[in-house]
């Protein structure tokens, strides 16, 4: 997916959870970050919304099968645990959409303050 289309595709996620211009859109390495109030509460990588999570969230997204953001770097497997992927019926779903997007939103730290528990995890591939 270009990223033309990923911004295309975040901005129709924004469009969705909020009234127009409320989510700033920001290049966010190949994908688009959905930013409020100068916070990252999601992004859009290879055609794929995430959300922030708190602990909640984590366990209702992995109930639901979603799976953490994940990236190859360094020959090996990262896993951000903070990120996971919206699932399909949240997506369809207006209003579960703006619930979910405001509660990404409440488990983003404000600007500038970085949560202490920061959760990575990190596994060579072979």
């Amino acid at each position: 997916m270009s990223s033309e289309a990923t911004r295309r595709l975040a901005l129709d996620f924004a469009s969705q959870i909020a009234p127009a211009g409320c989510i700033d859109i920001r290049r966010f390495f190949g994908g688009s970050a959905l930013v409020r109030n100068g916070a990252q509460f999601g992004f859009v990588m290879k055609g794929t919304l995430y959300f922030r999570v708190d602990e909640a969230m984590r366990g209702e997204f992995e109930a639901d099968g979603s799976e953490p953001f994940s990236y190859r770097a360094a020959g090996r497997e990262v896993t951000v645990r903070r990120y996971y992927a919206v699932p399909a019926h949240v997506i369809d779903d207006p209003a579960l959409l703006h619930s979910y997007a405001e509660r990404a939103l409440h488990a983003t730290p404000a600007p500038g303050r970085r949560l202490s528990d920061t959760i990575l995890a990190v596994s060579p591939s072979g």
